[in-house]
């Protein structure tokens, strides 16, 4: 499943998407969701610790302005990479 954050980490149920995540699955932050792939938030550990892949949306860094403050345990991908994730998946969780 492809589960995506789309709001702040301080406005999602982080608990509740940490829960239904499994191995196979991606997560993929935008919108305001990609404030949770900042370097040494609480957010960030928590999905990491996860058994998904996290990915961020590259597009919504830059608008951002936080493209140089992400971890690097967080794969970036452009709009391409987005599509390959929702091909790779058929089911998707929006957050």
């Amino acid at each position: 499943m492809l589960h995506t954050l789309m709001h702040s980490p301080a406005y999602s149920d982080l608990d509740t998407l940490l829960l239904l995540i499994q191995a196979e699955d991606d997560v993929l932050l935008l919108q305001d969701g990609v404030l949770a792939a900042l370097e040494g938030s609480y957010a960030l550990a928590r999905l990491l610790s996860s058994a998904a892949t996290v990915s961020v949306l590259e597009e919504d860094l830059t608008a951002r302005g936080l493209a140089g403050q992400i971890s690097t345990k967080v794969r970036p991908v452009n709009y391409t990479g987005f599509v390959a994730l929702t091909v790779k998946h058929q089911q998707q969780m929006a957050w």
